[in-house]
């Protein structure tokens, strides 16, 4: 009865970090961060993304929005990438979109990057 209780709550945990994982907010943060030169002198690479992220993400149709909080990691030290974004007609427009370095005071801001780099579908407001 045990093992069945924490499958379940494995499994729920597995299907809701899946979901937040394959966001479009999510895999452009990430890849907009793991390419950051400032990024990659800090961590080093390959820069890896760990697996307890927080946040949430909340979509209906061409609007949305999402806060999250994505840990990461290189062979130099750990970090943890922040985003806010909210989606309006069909874009997602990132408001923060920067990297702790994890044991120092030091940001890393991303959103002139993400705004720039932003996918083909995000800019033509697709979904």
């Amino acid at each position: 009865m045990v093992a069945l209780a924490v499958t379940f709550v494995l499994v729920i945990f597995l299907v809701v970090f899946g979901a937040m994982k394959s966001t479009d907010v999510y895999k452009h943060a990430l890849a907009t961060a793991t390419k950051d030169p400032a990024v990659v002198e800090a961590l080093g690479t390959p820069i890896k993304e760990g697996m307890f992220m927080s946040g949430h993400t909340n979509v209906d149709g061409a609007s949305g929005q999402a806060e999250l909080a994505i840990p990461i990691s290189g062979p130099k030290g750990n970090g943890k990438i922040y985003v806010a974004a909210t989606k309006s007609a069909g874009r997602w427009n990132y408001t923060t979109l920067e990297v702790e370095v994890a044991g120092t005071d030091r940001r890393i801001d991303l959103l002139e990057a993400a705004q720039k780099d932003a996918p083909e579908t995000e800019k033509a407001g697709e979904d």
